[in-house]
């Protein structure tokens, strides 16, 4: 199941029926099989302070994503954006809001299913495997 919620802002995910349906067929086509994965969106000073509690990390970010699952090929987990780096990329690299937000939200589940992007290579990786499922939404 796939739960959108917010936190301290006012947001909503456009088509979110539709959203939920792509997140679980990309999960499914990364075999996993979808068991909680709720995404909870917030300003940037919010994650800015899960950043530093958690992660002991004092920077902006888009997403933090922890992974909650107990068993392997299963994905459950929360997944935290903030709706002002998100958008504030989205001008950066000149897209839309909206395809931004899908970007950000399938390359929190591809860290689920196991990705990384710690170096250029892996960011080269998880990036195309973004294009490719964005081009399925």
């Amino acid at each position: 199941m796939v739960s959108f919620f917010s936190e301290g802002i006012d947001f909503k995910v456009v088509n979110p029926l539709k959203t939920k349906k792509w997140i679980k067929n990309t999960s499914i086509s990364e075999g996993y099989e979808l068991s909680q994965l709720n995404y909870i969106f917030c300003s940037d000073e919010y994650l800015l302070e899960i950043n530093k509690e958690y992660l002991d990390h004092d920077y902006f970010t888009d997403i933090i994503t922890f992974d909650n699952s107990e068993e392997d090929n299963q994905v459950e987990g929360d997944i935290y954006i903030s709706v002002d780096r998100v958008r504030e990329n989205a001008a950066t690299f000149h897209t839309e809001f909206d395809t931004e937000m899908r970007r950000v939200l399938i390359h929190g589940l591809l860290h689920l299913a196991g990705y990384d992007d710690t170096s250029e290579a892996l960011k080269t990786a998880m990036r195309a495997k973004e294009d490719e499922y964005l081009r399925l939404f």
